[in-house]
C-alpha cells in the first residue's frame, strides 16, 4: 500500500525544530524562548509574507534569542529555543487554537496559513511543535532525575506600541498562581525607581493564552515565570547586554532564596 502520509515539513540540510544552548550543563534552571527565530521551512515558501514583515513583532519576539544566550551564559545553564516562526506555528499556543497558525497578525495577512486543512496543520505540529516541547519535557525529567527541582524561565519580548497604544512598561512579569518567582521578582526589580515594571503587563498569564509553561511547569508544581522585555530596548547588543544583567541580578537575588525551589504543591 502506498503511503499517503504527507512529506517531512524540514528538509534534511534545513536546522532542526529546536535549537540547544549549552545542552551539557547539568543547571536545573531551564532557559525557554518560544519565539526565537522567524526562519520559515523552506517547504512553506515565505507563506506570502515579505522578508521585512516577518522581521517584526508578528515573526519573532525581537531580542529574546540574544536575551536568552546571555542568560544561558551568565547562569551556565541550558537554554532551549525555537527554531522557526511563531507565524507557522506559535510554539506557545495550544495547536488546536486557531491563532497557532495565524491567517492575520497584527494587520498584516498570512496567505500561507489561509484554509489550512487539517493535514497541513498536523505537519506542522508533528514537525515543529511536537519537537520543541518534546524537548522541554525530557530535559525536565532528566533535571529531576538528577534530584533537582526545575526552574523555568521563559523569555520574551513585546513590541513598544501596539494598536496605536504606547506601551511604558521596560519589562513585564507574566504569572498565574504561583508567586514565588514572580512576586520577589517584581520586588527585586522596583527597588529602582527608574524602572517601569508590569504585573501581568502587558499581557496577563491570568487570561492564558499561553502554552508552554501552563503545560510543562504549572500542573508540576515547578517554580516558573515568563518575562517580557520591550524589543526598542533590545534591539541592539548594548541593550540586550544591558537587559539581560537586569533581569539576571534580579533572578540571582531571588534563587539564593531555596524556599522558591519547593514544589508548589507541596504549599496548597
Amino acid at each position: 500500500m502506498a503511503d499517503l502520509s504527507p512529506p517531512a515539513l524540514l528538509q534534511a540540510d534545513e536546522p532542526p525544530a529546536f535549537e540547544w544552548v549549552n545542552a551539557a550543563s547539568a543547571s536545573p534552571i531551564l532557559l525557554l524562548c518560544d519565539h526565537a527565530s522567524n526562519r520559515v521551512p523552506r517547504a512553506l515558501g515565505d507563506l506570502g509574507v515579505s522578508a521585512a514583515e516577518r522581521a517584526r513583532h508578528i515573526g519573532w519576539d525581537i531580542g529574546a534569542a540574544a536575551v536568552t544566550r546571555h542568560l544561558s551564559a551568565r547562569f551556565d545553564a541550558p537554554a532551549v529555543m525555537t527554531g522557526y516562526s511563531r507565524l507557522v506555528i506559535d510554539c506557545n499556543r495550544d495547536p488546536a487554537d486557531r491563532s497557532a497558525m495565524p491567517e492575520i497578525s497584527d494587520g498584516t495577512l498570512v496567505p500561507g496559513n489561509e484554509g489550512l486543512s487539517q493535514a497541513a496543520r498536523q505537519r506542522r505540529i508533528d514537525g515543529l511543535f511536537k519537537p520543541y516541547h518534546g524537548e522541554i519535557a525530557a530535559r525536565i525529567e532528566a533535571i529531576r532525575a538528577a534530584g533537582e527541582m526545575p526552574v523555568l524561565l521563559s523569555i520574551h519580548s513585546f513590541t513598544p506600541v501596539f494598536k496605536q497604544m504606547e506601551r511604558p512598561w521596560h519589562l513585564g512579569i507574566l504569572w498565574n498562581r504561583d508567586g514565588r518567582l514572580a512576586e520577589p521578582l517584581m520586588a527585586h526589580l522596583r527597588q529602582d525607581p527608574a524602572l517601569c515594571v508590569g504585573d501581568n503587563e502587558p499581557y496577563s498569564a491570568r487570561e492564558p493564552e499561553g502554552f508552554t509553561l501552563e503545560h510543562h511547569a504549572e500542573p508540576a508544581g515547578l517554580p516558573h515565570v515568563l518575562v517580557e522585555i520591550r524589543q526598542d530596548l533590545i534591539c541592539d547588543a548594548a541593550g540586550v547586554g544591558r537587559w539581560a544583567k537586569i533581569f539576571g541580578d534580579a533572578v540571582a537575588a531571588v534563587l539564593a532564596d531555596p524556599a522558591v525551589q519547593r514544589s508548589f504543591r507541596e504549599e496548597t
